[in-house]
């Protein structure tokens, strides 16, 4: 049989490590499909919908570190991928997308399905091209990969569906596509104007990130020798919140106030790879800031920068740390940790079950689901409010991972990024903490954990709400409108798609849901009732949200809804009584 361009294609991921290939299939796909099937080194995915099949190349990318890829077929097919796509590449994930086109001969006559998708994928990838020629296509391919592990984001080749039926030219085995690791640190001026403004401190303070990934211990060196409070942002959680006695937690909208304090009062800042994106939660003007990210155009996007040091964290750290005047004076770093350690008593009582006839606290679902999973479990969580219990209550120890949309915030992430995540590590752990909004997004999902035989865990904090945008609502005063959702028994939906399915309506069942689900051999989904009027509690409450709290309590009233602030009110008195 004669080798098509896709056979070189298929042949070419298959040598670069590349075991499976998210997507549905399309007329416009069927030469790629066709070569997938005739090589059995790499496996076909068959997801529901091509958002779902990015997002869970992204979900893959994410844990692994190599190359993932989803494919779509032309026009709508591909056009599904881009909200997916945009997530990883906002992650910072190296994903490959093939977006197939229509035949090249009818391009720009308004043919069936026709789109441009080397326009309308530009803004959320590193390289996108179209391929001409069948010989463009092997090169593009490999430039597209490359570009994808190197720059750390999305490449998307787009292909007319011809091409991949079109002979080969190329002959021999491919040669593989796999990703470098480069050590990158500042010039010794740099480091030395960083240790003169860090020495110079009195009460310095640390932000990480996801840019700590592979630096932990040299991390932890540099707040030891600062003795340094460390904060972290929400990505920087699984790197820095572990064997760390400097941890002080999150800042931000989601974060701790003993986070936010630290860098309230700390003179001199340390970033170490995190593009923090909030302004507002930065220290002021007057405090020195010493930035390190490998990215030197992201240095200074979000504060005004004194040092800018260009490297990775983990280099960057070692060169730094014999600059640094050891220092004996804790009391900075006792007063934030010892805050820290009050903000996590106070999250515990919050996590208690509640009444034994009504719906349970989010907060001890998370918490129960920490307790129970394993050691190197995998958590993915949808945005909102899952992704808040996630933070607080989900521990870290290095070997567990969490994964969300946490830079692009879409919503329906968790469980398309833990189909992901399972299909690459089939025996590990994988739980998602899913919104009943999320789930129902992408809902048909479900049925691809059953056909790819995917033992994930989806737990679903159901309030019947989109509880974090009517949260948002509450803050700037607005009365909730169209937040509502109709209540589903999702655990039914789950039983009638073939999966295990538990619904949890109060706390004293939820030990027993837990158990038997996470002890069933396939996927399971864990309907779990949650008040819905739980408030997630910033750590600065501005006197704007103030403002806007109390007028949405008076619309809220004056609208002949008043029955929602006593339950507002009743659902969170325990946060007031602890506070």
């Amino acid at each position: 049989m004669a080798t098509t361009v896709a056979d070189v294609m298929v042949a070419t991921l298959a040598a670069s490590g590349v075991r499976r290939v998210y997507g549905l299939p399309g007329d416009s796909l069927n030469g790629f499909t066709d070569a997938l099937r005739r090589n059995a080194s790499v496996g076909w995915a068959h997801v529901r919908h091509e958002e779902a099949a990015a997002f869970a190349a992204a979900g893959e990318a994410g844990v692994t570190g190599r190359l993932a890829v989803a494919v779509g077929s032309c026009g709508p097919g591909n056009l599904h991928l881009i909200n997916g796509l945009f997530d990883a590449q906002r992650s910072r994930v190296p994903v490959l997308a093939i977006a197939a086109q229509i035949p090249r001969v009818e391009i720009g006559g308004e043919y069936f399905q026709e789109t441009h998708p080397q326009d309308l994928f530009r803004e959320c990838s590193v390289y996108c091209e179209t391929a001409s020629t069948p010989e463009q296509v092997p090169r593009l391919l490999r430039i597209a990969m490359r570009a994808a592990l190197e720059r750390g984001g999305v490449a998307v080749l787009v292909v007319s569906g011809e091409l991949f039926l079109a002979p080969a030219s190329q002959s021999g085995a491919p040669r593989p596509v796999t990703g470098t690791h480069t050590h990158v640190r500042p010039d010794d001026a740099a480091l030395a104007r960083a240790a003169e403004v860090l020495n110079a401190a009195e009460r310095p303070a640390i932000l990480g990130g996801a840019g700590c990934r592979d630096a932990h211990d040299e991390a932890v060196a540099l707040a030891d020798a600062l003795k340094a409070p460390m904060v972290h942002s929400l990505r920087g959680k699984e790197y820095l919140e572990y064997d760390n006695p400097y941890n002080v937690g999150l800042t931000g909208l989601i974060g701790y106030s003993s986070g936010y304090r630290a860098m309230e009062h700390c003179d001199a800042l340390l970033m170490l790879g995190t593009d923090f994106p909030y302004r507002q939660f930065y220290p002021g003007a007057e405090v020195p800031v010493v930035q390190v990210d490998v990215r030197g155009e992201h240095i200074g996007r979000r504060t005004e920068v004194e040092v800018p040091l260009v490297g990775t964290v983990k280099d960057t750290a070692a060169a730094l740390l014999p600059l640094l005047r050891p220092r004996t004076d804790r009391s900075f770093a006792d007063r934030m940790t010892g805050h820290y350690r009050g903000v996590r008593a106070h999250l515990g009582h919050l996590a208690e079950g509640g009444t034994s006839d009504g719906p349970m606290h989010p907060q001890h679902v998370a918490a129960a689901v920490d307790r129970i999973a394993g050691p190197d479990a995998v958590f993915t969580a949808d945005v909102g409010t899952p992704t808040v219990w996630a933070a607080r209550y989900l521990t870290m120890n290095g070997r567990r991972r969490l994964v969300g949309s946490f830079n692009h915030g879409s919503m329906a992430n968790a469980l398309p990024h833990a189909i992901g995540i399972q299909a690459s590590h089939p025996g590990r752990q994988v739980v998602a903490f899913c919104g009943d909004g999320g789930l129902t997004m992408l809902l048909g999902e479900l049925i691809t954990l059953r056909q790819l035989d995917l033992p994930v865990k989806a737990v679903v904090f159901n309030n019947s709400a989109l509880a974090f945008v009517e949260l948002e609502m509450k803050a700037a005063g607005f009365v909730n409108y169209g937040t509502g959702l109709d209540h589903v028994d999702l655990a039914d939906v789950a039983r009638a798609a073939g999966l295990f399915g538990a619904r949890v309506d109060r706390a004293d069942q939820l030990g027993d849901a837990l158990t038997a689900a996470f002890a069933h051999d396939g996927p399971a989904v864990i309907d779990a009732r949650t008040a819905r009027h739980e408030l997630s509690m910033p750590p600065k409450i501005t006197l704007e949200q103030l403002k806007g709290f109390t007028l949405f309590a008076t619309r809220t009233i004056l609208s002949g809804r008043a029955d929602e602030i006593v339950e507002l009110a009743k659902t969170n008195l325990r946060e007031l009584k602890i506070g």
